[in-house]
Protein backbone atom coordinates (compact mmCIF):
# COMPACT_ATOMS: atom_id res chain seq x y z
CA UNK A 1 0.00 0.00 0.00
CA UNK A 2 1.72 3.30 -0.89
CA UNK A 3 2.69 6.11 1.52
CA UNK A 4 -0.19 8.48 1.46
CA UNK A 5 -0.03 10.28 4.54
CA UNK A 6 1.99 13.49 2.80
CA UNK A 7 0.02 13.64 0.12
CA UNK A 8 -3.17 15.10 0.71
CA UNK A 9 -6.17 15.09 -1.66
CA UNK A 10 -6.07 18.60 -3.80
CA UNK A 11 -7.92 21.41 -3.37
CA UNK A 12 -8.54 21.31 0.77
CA UNK A 13 -7.33 24.47 2.43
CA UNK A 14 -5.54 22.31 5.51
CA UNK A 15 -3.13 19.78 5.41
CA UNK A 16 -2.90 17.31 8.38
CA UNK A 17 1.13 16.73 9.03
CA UNK A 18 2.63 14.18 11.23
CA UNK A 19 4.20 15.18 13.85
CA UNK A 20 6.15 12.12 15.60
CA UNK A 21 5.18 8.26 17.05
CA UNK A 22 5.25 7.87 20.25
CA UNK A 23 8.20 5.54 21.16
CA UNK A 24 8.25 2.87 21.58
CA UNK A 25 5.21 1.66 20.60
CA UNK A 26 3.02 -1.16 21.92
CA UNK A 27 3.37 -5.00 20.78
CA UNK A 28 -0.02 -5.01 21.31
CA UNK A 29 -3.00 -3.61 19.84
CA UNK A 30 -3.70 -0.07 21.02
CA UNK A 31 -7.71 1.02 21.96
CA UNK A 32 -7.52 4.97 23.20
CA UNK A 33 -5.03 8.07 24.13
CA UNK A 34 -6.40 10.23 27.13
CA UNK A 35 -4.23 14.13 26.87
CA UNK A 36 -4.01 14.93 30.91
CA UNK A 37 -6.35 17.92 31.57
CA UNK A 38 -3.13 20.04 33.31
CA UNK A 39 0.08 18.15 32.74
CA UNK A 40 2.15 17.09 29.37
CA UNK A 41 1.55 13.92 29.63
CA UNK A 42 -0.48 10.73 27.55
CA UNK A 43 -2.28 8.07 28.47
CA UNK A 44 -2.77 4.94 26.65
CA UNK A 45 -4.77 1.69 26.36
CA UNK A 46 -3.29 -1.35 24.89
CA UNK A 47 -4.18 -4.83 24.63
CA UNK A 48 -1.53 -5.96 26.56
CA UNK A 49 -3.45 -5.05 29.87
CA UNK A 50 -1.35 -2.46 30.29
CA UNK A 51 -1.43 1.53 30.20
CA UNK A 52 1.01 3.27 28.67
CA UNK A 53 2.31 6.74 29.90
CA UNK A 54 4.25 8.70 27.31
CA UNK A 55 5.68 12.48 27.41
CA UNK A 56 3.87 14.88 25.23
CA UNK A 57 6.78 17.33 25.21
CA UNK A 58 9.15 14.43 23.59
CA UNK A 59 7.13 11.73 22.85
CA UNK A 60 8.59 9.16 24.75
CA UNK A 61 7.27 6.17 27.09
CA UNK A 62 7.30 7.47 31.01
CA UNK A 63 6.03 4.51 32.45
CA UNK A 64 4.17 1.55 32.14
CA UNK A 65 0.98 1.16 34.44
CA UNK A 66 0.19 -2.57 35.02
CA UNK A 67 -1.20 -5.24 37.16
CA UNK A 68 -4.84 -4.44 37.71
CA UNK A 69 -6.20 -5.59 34.71
CA UNK A 70 -6.60 -9.46 33.75
CA UNK A 71 -7.47 -8.65 30.03
CA UNK A 72 -6.86 -5.60 27.28
CA UNK A 73 -7.56 -2.03 29.05
CA UNK A 74 -9.91 -0.61 26.63
CA UNK A 75 -10.66 2.80 27.77
CA UNK A 76 -8.68 5.75 30.00
CA UNK A 77 -9.88 8.58 31.39
CA UNK A 78 -8.35 11.11 33.66
CA UNK A 79 -10.09 12.75 36.29
CA UNK A 80 -10.16 16.49 36.06
CA UNK A 81 -10.09 19.45 38.65
CA UNK A 82 -7.70 17.66 40.91
CA UNK A 83 -4.31 18.95 41.96
CA UNK A 84 -1.72 17.62 43.57
CA UNK A 85 -2.35 14.29 42.05
CA UNK A 86 -3.46 12.73 38.81
CA UNK A 87 -6.08 10.07 39.03
CA UNK A 88 -6.71 7.68 36.02
CA UNK A 89 -9.78 5.32 35.34
CA UNK A 90 -9.50 2.58 33.10
CA UNK A 91 -12.19 -0.05 31.72
CA UNK A 92 -11.02 -3.37 30.35
CA UNK A 93 -12.31 -6.02 28.59
CA UNK A 94 -12.59 -8.51 32.10
CA UNK A 95 -15.47 -6.65 32.88
CA UNK A 96 -14.19 -4.43 35.74
CA UNK A 97 -13.39 -0.27 36.00
CA UNK A 98 -10.00 0.77 37.49
CA UNK A 99 -8.63 3.94 39.72
CA UNK A 100 -5.33 4.82 39.48
CA UNK A 101 -3.33 7.62 41.54
CA UNK A 102 0.15 8.84 41.36
CA UNK A 103 1.27 12.07 43.43
CA UNK A 104 2.38 14.56 41.16
CA UNK A 105 4.50 16.46 43.69
CA UNK A 106 4.11 19.10 47.00
CA UNK A 107 2.12 21.55 47.64
CA UNK A 108 -0.40 22.23 44.78
CA UNK A 109 0.79 19.82 42.97
CA UNK A 110 2.41 21.79 40.09
CA UNK A 111 4.85 19.56 38.73
CA UNK A 112 7.83 21.27 35.94
CA UNK A 113 7.13 20.38 32.47
CA UNK A 114 10.68 19.17 32.75
CA UNK A 115 9.73 16.39 34.72
CA UNK A 116 8.05 14.88 31.71
CA UNK A 117 10.53 15.87 28.68
CA UNK A 118 12.09 12.25 29.02
CA UNK A 119 15.32 13.95 31.60
CA UNK A 120 16.13 14.31 35.11
CA UNK A 121 15.75 18.22 36.27
CA UNK A 122 19.64 19.42 36.02
CA UNK A 123 20.90 16.22 34.22
CA UNK A 124 22.28 16.15 31.30
CA UNK A 125 21.25 15.69 27.05
CA UNK A 126 21.81 12.16 27.38
CA UNK A 127 20.32 10.85 30.65
CA UNK A 128 16.78 9.08 31.05
CA UNK A 129 14.40 9.16 33.44
CA UNK A 130 14.26 6.15 34.54
CA UNK A 131 10.90 4.20 34.58
CA UNK A 132 9.22 3.84 37.94
CA UNK A 133 6.86 1.15 38.15
CA UNK A 134 5.57 1.68 41.31
CA UNK A 135 4.93 5.19 41.06
CA UNK A 136 1.29 4.53 39.71
CA UNK A 137 -0.64 2.66 42.83
CA UNK A 138 -3.62 0.62 41.93
CA UNK A 139 -6.38 2.45 44.25
CA UNK A 140 -9.71 0.63 43.93
CA UNK A 141 -11.53 -1.96 41.56
CA UNK A 142 -15.32 -1.28 40.37
CA UNK A 143 -16.82 -4.58 39.45
CA UNK A 144 -20.46 -5.17 38.36
CA UNK A 145 -20.51 -5.12 34.86
CA UNK A 146 -21.07 -8.71 33.46
CA UNK A 147 -18.81 -8.23 30.29
CA UNK A 148 -16.51 -6.26 28.69
CA UNK A 149 -16.18 -2.45 29.21
CA UNK A 150 -16.12 -0.45 26.28
CA UNK A 151 -16.03 3.06 27.55
CA UNK A 152 -15.33 5.36 31.11
CA UNK A 153 -16.03 8.90 31.66
CA UNK A 154 -16.07 11.50 33.76
CA UNK A 155 -18.22 14.13 34.79
CA UNK A 156 -17.15 17.66 34.13
CA UNK A 157 -16.73 18.34 38.07
CA UNK A 158 -15.15 14.75 38.55
CA UNK A 159 -17.55 14.09 40.96
CA UNK A 160 -19.28 11.15 38.53
CA UNK A 161 -17.59 8.28 36.60
CA UNK A 162 -19.89 6.60 33.70
CA UNK A 163 -18.98 3.14 32.24
CA UNK A 164 -20.43 1.02 29.44
CA UNK A 165 -19.99 -2.41 28.29
CA UNK A 166 -21.10 -5.01 26.08
CA UNK A 167 -23.72 -6.15 28.81
CA UNK A 168 -25.79 -3.39 27.34
CA UNK A 169 -25.88 -1.09 30.50
CA UNK A 170 -24.36 2.25 31.50
CA UNK A 171 -23.35 2.39 35.05
CA UNK A 172 -22.83 5.99 37.00
CA UNK A 173 -20.24 5.48 40.17
CA UNK A 174 -19.67 8.41 42.61
CA UNK A 175 -16.78 8.76 44.34
CA UNK A 176 -16.89 9.24 47.67
CA UNK A 177 -14.15 8.91 50.43
CA UNK A 178 -11.16 6.70 50.82
CA UNK A 179 -11.17 5.46 47.66
CA UNK A 180 -14.86 4.06 47.77
CA UNK A 181 -17.12 4.44 45.06
CA UNK A 182 -21.09 4.37 45.19
CA UNK A 183 -23.01 2.86 42.35
CA UNK A 184 -25.58 5.55 42.01
CA UNK A 185 -27.53 4.08 38.75
CA UNK A 186 -27.38 1.03 36.58
CA UNK A 187 -28.98 2.17 33.64
CA UNK A 188 -30.33 -0.85 31.26
CA UNK A 189 -31.89 1.20 28.39
CA UNK A 190 -30.09 0.18 25.15
CA UNK A 191 -30.66 -3.19 23.72
CA UNK A 192 -27.40 -4.17 22.60
CA UNK A 193 -23.70 -3.41 23.47
CA UNK A 194 -22.99 0.21 24.10
CA UNK A 195 -20.05 1.94 23.07
CA UNK A 196 -18.71 4.87 24.33
CA UNK A 197 -20.07 7.02 27.32
CA UNK A 198 -19.72 10.64 27.77
CA UNK A 199 -20.91 13.51 29.80
CA UNK A 200 -21.90 17.08 29.30
CA UNK A 201 -19.38 19.60 29.59
CA UNK A 202 -21.36 22.46 32.66
CA UNK A 203 -24.53 20.03 33.37
CA UNK A 204 -24.75 16.50 35.27
CA UNK A 205 -26.11 15.07 31.40
CA UNK A 206 -24.54 11.67 30.00
CA UNK A 207 -24.79 10.12 26.40
CA UNK A 208 -24.43 6.60 25.17
CA UNK A 209 -23.62 4.77 22.08
CA UNK A 210 -24.93 1.55 21.14
CA UNK A 211 -24.91 -1.06 18.70
CA UNK A 212 -28.53 -0.67 18.85
CA UNK A 213 -28.00 2.65 16.32
CA UNK A 214 -29.22 5.04 18.91
CA UNK A 215 -27.73 7.06 21.35
CA UNK A 216 -29.53 7.48 25.00
CA UNK A 217 -29.04 10.63 27.30
CA UNK A 218 -30.06 10.71 30.83
CA UNK A 219 -30.15 13.01 33.87
CA UNK A 220 -30.77 12.94 37.31
CA UNK A 221 -34.45 13.83 38.96
CA UNK A 222 -35.39 13.29 41.99
CA UNK A 223 -32.33 11.47 43.55
CA UNK A 224 -32.70 8.85 40.15
CA UNK A 225 -31.29 8.13 36.91
CA UNK A 226 -33.20 7.93 34.36
CA UNK A 227 -33.46 8.38 30.13
CA UNK A 228 -34.71 11.72 29.34
CA UNK A 229 -34.04 11.57 25.85
CA UNK A 230 -33.42 8.77 22.83
CA UNK A 231 -31.68 10.09 19.71
CA UNK A 232 -32.90 8.16 16.67
CA UNK A 233 -31.58 8.37 12.84
CA UNK A 234 -28.33 6.22 12.15
CA UNK A 235 -28.99 3.26 10.35
CA UNK A 236 -26.39 1.16 12.15
CA UNK A 237 -24.09 0.63 15.45
CA UNK A 238 -23.19 4.11 16.78
CA UNK A 239 -19.58 4.02 17.67
CA UNK A 240 -18.98 7.18 19.21
CA UNK A 241 -20.52 10.22 20.76
CA UNK A 242 -18.70 13.81 21.96
CA UNK A 243 -20.07 16.95 23.39
CA UNK A 244 -19.55 20.49 21.51
CA UNK A 245 -17.13 22.13 23.97
CA UNK A 246 -18.98 25.47 26.52
CA UNK A 247 -18.19 28.16 24.15
CA UNK A 248 -19.32 27.73 20.62
CA UNK A 249 -16.26 28.99 18.41
CA UNK A 250 -18.48 30.16 15.51
CA UNK A 251 -19.83 32.57 17.80
CA UNK A 252 -16.71 33.91 18.00
CA UNK A 253 -16.78 34.37 14.07
CA UNK A 254 -20.13 35.96 14.03
CA UNK A 255 -18.61 39.42 12.67
CA UNK A 256 -18.86 42.91 14.33
CA UNK A 257 -22.05 43.74 12.80
CA UNK A 258 -23.90 41.00 14.60
CA UNK A 259 -25.59 39.42 11.32
CA UNK A 260 -26.51 36.22 13.14
CA UNK A 261 -26.50 37.32 17.04
CA UNK A 262 -30.28 36.61 17.13
CA UNK A 263 -29.12 32.98 15.68
CA UNK A 264 -26.32 32.49 18.19
CA UNK A 265 -29.03 33.49 21.14
CA UNK A 266 -30.98 30.85 20.34
CA UNK A 267 -28.33 28.23 20.00
CA UNK A 268 -26.92 29.35 23.33
CA UNK A 269 -29.97 29.05 25.06
CA UNK A 270 -30.13 25.34 23.82
CA UNK A 271 -26.29 24.38 25.29
CA UNK A 272 -23.95 22.35 23.25
CA UNK A 273 -24.62 19.93 20.86
CA UNK A 274 -23.75 16.65 20.16
CA UNK A 275 -21.56 14.59 17.18
CA UNK A 276 -21.86 10.91 16.86
CA UNK A 277 -20.04 8.46 14.47
CA UNK A 278 -21.96 5.54 13.08
CA UNK A 279 -21.62 2.22 11.12
CA UNK A 280 -23.90 3.61 8.64
CA UNK A 281 -20.78 6.05 7.30
CA UNK A 282 -22.30 9.06 8.72
CA UNK A 283 -21.09 11.82 11.05
CA UNK A 284 -24.43 13.59 12.79
CA UNK A 285 -24.53 16.68 14.42
CA UNK A 286 -26.74 16.86 17.20
CA UNK A 287 -29.03 19.95 18.60
CA UNK A 288 -31.27 20.36 21.62
CA UNK A 289 -34.22 22.41 21.87
CA UNK A 290 -34.13 24.91 24.84
CA UNK A 291 -36.67 24.58 26.85
CA UNK A 292 -39.31 27.41 27.99
CA UNK A 293 -38.32 28.14 31.19
CA UNK A 294 -41.38 26.80 32.80
CA UNK A 295 -42.89 23.54 33.65
CA UNK A 296 -45.49 22.33 31.23
CA UNK A 297 -49.29 23.15 32.85
CA UNK A 298 -50.61 20.72 35.23
CA UNK A 299 -54.43 21.49 35.37
CA UNK A 300 -56.30 24.23 36.30
CA UNK A 301 -56.70 23.71 40.45
CA UNK A 302 -54.04 21.07 40.72
CA UNK A 303 -50.96 20.82 42.17
CA UNK A 304 -47.53 19.77 40.55
CA UNK A 305 -46.75 16.11 41.02
CA UNK A 306 -43.94 15.09 42.80
CA UNK A 307 -43.53 12.03 40.75
CA UNK A 308 -41.60 12.09 37.87
CA UNK A 309 -43.54 13.83 34.99
CA UNK A 310 -42.20 14.90 31.26
CA UNK A 311 -40.69 18.03 32.48
CA UNK A 312 -37.11 16.10 32.85
CA UNK A 313 -37.22 15.20 29.07
CA UNK A 314 -35.20 16.44 26.75
CA UNK A 315 -36.13 17.35 23.18
CA UNK A 316 -33.05 16.86 20.73
CA UNK A 317 -33.06 16.84 17.00
CA UNK A 318 -30.99 15.85 14.28
CA UNK A 319 -29.19 19.05 13.60
CA UNK A 320 -26.90 18.43 10.28
CA UNK A 321 -25.09 15.67 8.64
CA UNK A 322 -20.85 16.61 8.24
CA UNK A 323 -20.00 15.79 4.32
CA UNK A 324 -19.54 12.13 4.07
CA UNK A 325 -15.69 11.01 3.58
CA UNK A 326 -15.41 7.76 5.19
CA UNK A 327 -15.58 4.49 2.89
CA UNK A 328 -15.65 1.96 6.20
CA UNK A 329 -16.93 2.55 10.17
CA UNK A 330 -15.69 6.16 11.50
CA UNK A 331 -14.90 4.45 14.96
CA UNK A 332 -14.13 7.72 16.95
CA UNK A 333 -15.29 11.24 16.80
CA UNK A 334 -13.81 14.25 19.01
CA UNK A 335 -14.51 17.92 18.76
CA UNK A 336 -12.02 20.26 19.95
CA UNK A 337 -12.50 23.11 22.74
CA UNK A 338 -9.93 24.86 21.07
CA UNK A 339 -10.88 25.62 17.78
CA UNK A 340 -14.16 23.87 17.35
CA UNK A 341 -13.40 22.05 14.55
CA UNK A 342 -14.30 17.95 14.50
CA UNK A 343 -11.63 15.19 13.72
CA UNK A 344 -12.60 11.70 12.46
CA UNK A 345 -11.44 8.11 12.06
CA UNK A 346 -11.84 4.70 11.50
CA UNK A 347 -11.43 1.23 9.77
CA UNK A 348 -10.69 3.03 6.61
CA UNK A 349 -7.59 5.17 8.11
CA UNK A 350 -8.48 8.22 7.16
CA UNK A 351 -8.36 11.27 9.27
CA UNK A 352 -10.70 13.68 8.64
CA UNK A 353 -10.99 17.16 9.95
CA UNK A 354 -14.75 19.48 9.30
CA UNK A 355 -15.47 23.00 10.37
CA UNK A 356 -18.61 25.10 10.69
CA UNK A 357 -18.72 27.74 8.69
CA UNK A 358 -21.32 30.62 8.35
CA UNK A 359 -23.01 30.28 5.19
CA UNK A 360 -22.96 33.05 2.69
CA UNK A 361 -26.61 34.07 2.47
CA UNK A 362 -26.13 37.21 0.89
CA UNK A 363 -28.41 36.16 -2.50
CA UNK A 364 -31.27 34.90 0.11
CA UNK A 365 -34.15 37.16 0.73
CA UNK A 366 -36.06 37.18 4.38
CA UNK A 367 -34.63 35.75 7.47
CA UNK A 368 -32.24 32.92 7.61
CA UNK A 369 -34.99 30.83 10.35
CA UNK A 370 -37.16 30.70 7.21
CA UNK A 371 -37.80 27.55 4.98
CA UNK A 372 -35.45 25.51 7.44
CA UNK A 373 -36.26 21.89 6.27
CA UNK A 374 -34.88 18.60 7.84
CA UNK A 375 -35.71 14.97 7.22
CA UNK A 376 -38.46 15.86 5.12
CA UNK A 377 -39.92 18.07 8.29
CA UNK A 378 -39.66 22.04 9.45
CA UNK A 379 -37.06 21.62 12.05
CA UNK A 380 -36.71 24.06 14.81
CA UNK A 381 -35.06 27.54 14.31
CA UNK A 382 -31.37 25.82 15.86
CA UNK A 383 -31.45 24.00 12.97
CA UNK A 384 -31.42 27.09 10.55
CA UNK A 385 -29.22 26.88 6.96
CA UNK A 386 -27.17 29.62 8.82
CA UNK A 387 -24.45 27.55 9.05
CA UNK A 388 -22.56 24.64 6.94
CA UNK A 389 -20.17 22.21 7.90
CA UNK A 390 -16.86 21.86 5.61
CA UNK A 391 -14.10 19.19 5.00
CA UNK A 392 -10.60 21.20 5.75
CA UNK A 393 -8.24 18.25 6.05
CA UNK A 394 -8.09 14.69 4.98
CA UNK A 395 -5.26 12.18 4.68
CA UNK A 396 -5.26 8.34 3.95
CA UNK A 397 -3.03 5.46 5.33
CA UNK A 398 -2.48 7.04 9.12
CA UNK A 399 -1.61 4.09 10.26
CA UNK A 400 -0.23 2.54 7.08
CA UNK A 401 -3.01 -0.42 6.23
CA UNK A 402 -4.13 -0.87 9.95
CA UNK A 403 -7.43 0.50 11.41
CA UNK A 404 -7.29 3.28 13.50
CA UNK A 405 -9.26 3.49 16.94
CA UNK A 406 -9.53 6.22 18.24
CA UNK A 407 -8.95 9.91 17.80
CA UNK A 408 -8.75 12.86 20.11
CA UNK A 409 -7.05 16.88 20.29
CA UNK A 410 -4.81 17.73 22.46
CA UNK A 411 -2.37 20.86 23.26
CA UNK A 412 0.60 20.37 21.70
CA UNK A 413 3.54 20.44 24.28
CA UNK A 414 6.74 19.86 22.45
CA UNK A 415 9.23 22.59 21.92
CA UNK A 416 8.79 23.25 18.42
CA UNK A 417 5.06 24.77 18.83
CA UNK A 418 4.34 28.30 17.70
CA UNK A 419 1.92 29.38 20.54
CA UNK A 420 0.77 28.11 23.92
CA UNK A 421 -2.79 27.28 22.56
CA UNK A 422 -1.71 25.54 18.88
CA UNK A 423 -3.13 22.02 19.04
CA UNK A 424 -2.06 18.91 18.01
CA UNK A 425 -4.19 15.75 16.88
CA UNK A 426 -3.70 12.17 18.15
CA UNK A 427 -4.48 9.00 16.58
CA UNK A 428 -4.48 5.43 18.45
CA UNK A 429 -4.27 2.02 16.14
CA UNK A 430 -4.58 -1.46 15.62
CA UNK A 431 -0.57 -1.32 15.11
CA UNK A 432 -0.05 -0.64 19.03
CA UNK A 433 0.92 2.95 17.75
CA UNK A 434 0.07 6.62 18.93
CA UNK A 435 0.63 9.05 16.35
CA UNK A 436 0.68 13.27 16.69
CA UNK A 437 -0.51 15.11 13.88
CA UNK A 438 -0.53 18.90 13.04
CA UNK A 439 -2.87 20.85 10.93
CA UNK A 440 -1.39 23.33 8.72
CA UNK A 441 -2.72 26.21 5.72
CA UNK A 442 -1.99 24.24 2.67
CA UNK A 443 -1.23 27.68 1.40
CA UNK A 444 0.87 29.42 4.10
CA UNK A 445 4.46 30.25 3.64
Amino acid sequence: MPDLSSHPPPSLPYTIHPLSTFSPPSNARTWQSAPHPRLPIIATASSDKTVRIYSAATFKLLSTVSGGHKRSVRAVAWKPGVRGESVLATGSFDASAGIWRRWDGEGAGVVAEEDFTGRKRGGGEDEEVEEEEDEWRFAVILDGHESEIKSVAWSAGGQYLATCSRDKSVWIWEEMEDDNFETIAVLQEHEGDVKCVCWHPTEELLASASYDDTIRIYKEDLDDWACVGVLTGHDATVWCVDFEPAESSLGKRAGEDGKWKEWMEERERSGPRLVSSSDDLSIRIWGRKPREGKDPPTGQGRMPSIIRSNNIEEEWFEEAQLPKRHERAPYSVAWSKTSGRIVSTGSDGKIVIYEEQWKDTSAQVGSPMEGVIANGEAAPSEASEASEWVVLAEIEGAHDVFEVNHVCWAKRRDRERKSDDEEMILTTGDDGEVKAWTVEDTHAT
